[in-house]
């Protein structure tokens, strides 16, 4: 029978995988529909759809990965297996760094008022300038993801299974001579634009003038809620990026040993990645918000739809003759 450390991993990761898909799945069909409908998609509906899209192929990737490593590690150890889900698993982490960085750059173009020149075109064309950058995105994550085919080597741990009892595991690992300058350009890199992007954002918001947010009826403004609703995603995403980050290298530099609470915490942080990312990106988009809430209350609630109610309005029509007739 697997260690309980491992029954736990796979639980958690079918939950989160299931969680994951459903999410991002909303962000993508809700902006496919306004699609097939005509709609045109504006850059931030453009990059959401695309982070939903990838989330959900890194989801299915993980799973098949962590339960066949879990389940067959020989099968899993082998070269060719070992070879196409390291390739395939760091392709949708850097490129969902960049195009979450794509994502923080619109807000900030979007909020921040420019005097430079080039700022301004930039801001003006960021409907041309933004799926760009996204194909940008790509190149740079698959410049960085393939060499990783090329760097790898064997790894020995040692498993204690019980008090006088080990077990040697031969562990593949990606050489660190390609994984520092690659995690440099595609994680360390995306995490400094995002973070100076979302203090650019915060530092106008308290620069901002209280009396400009508020309205007469002592509401903010639609600008300034807009404002403050990109802070708080781009903050979020900050947040969970920085904690899937420090996961990653503590696994990567084998910090924990692999039936340790520790190690799966970092599992659990992994996991719970995508889904996370979604819910954010769902609660910072009104539309979507809207949409997802309404499938939430038709799975869960229990009271049954209520009739539509039918208002009958009496019109009281007056003939232009009859009133002239009387004068």
């Amino acid at each position: 029978m697997p260690p309980t450390f491992i029954l736990v991993s796979m639980v958690i990761l079918g939950v989160s995988t299931i969680m994951g898909v459903f999410t991002n799945s909303v962000i993508v069909l809700v902006n496919f529909v306004d699609k097939v409908k005509g709609k045109k998609l504006n850059p931030s509906d453009l990059i959401l759809m695309t982070l939903g899209s990838l989330n959900i192929f890194f989801q299915f990737i993980m799973l098949i990965n962590d339960y066949l490593s879990f389940l067959d590690h020989d099968l899993y150890s082998s070269y060719q297996i070992y070879t196409l889900f390291t390739v395939l698993l760091i392709l949708p982490i850097f490129s969902s760094f960049w195009f979450t960085v794509c994502l923080s750059v619109y807000y900030y173009l979007q909020i921040v008022i420019f005097t430079h020149p080039f700022l301004m075109r930039m801001k003006l064309g960021v409907s041309r300038f933004i799926p760009k950058l996204l194909m940008a995105s790509v190149f740079t994550s698959v410049a960085n993801g393939l060499p990783a085919a090329l760097n790898r080597h064997k790894d020995h741990l040692f498993l204690n299974m019980s008090s006088n009892q080990s077990l040697e595991v031969i562990v593949p690992k990606v050489n660190v001579v390609y994984m520092l300058p690659s995690t440099i350009i595609s994680c360390s890199l995306p995490l400094a634009v995002i973070g100076v992007a979302n203090g650019m954002i915060i530092k106008l918001l308290m620069k901002h003038s209280h009396k400009e947010d508020v309205n007469a009826q002592g509401n903010l403004s639609p600008r300034a809620e807009a404002r403050r609703r990109a802070a708080r995603t781009i903050g979020c995403l900050l947040l969970l990026y920085i904690s899937f980050y420090i996961s990653e290298v503590l696994l990567f530099i084998d910090t924990f040993p692999r039936n340790s609470f520790g190690f799966c915490a970092c599992l659990i942080v992994i996991y719970s990645y995508p889904p996370a990312q979604s819910i954010v990106l769902i609660l910072g988009c009104p539309k979507l918000k809207q949409v997802f809430f309404a499938l939430l209350q038709c799975l869960f609630s229990k009271e049954q739809p209520k009739p539509p109610e039918i208002f009958c309005i009496k019109l009281q029509i007056r003939h232009f003759n009859s009133q002239h007739s009387n004068h």
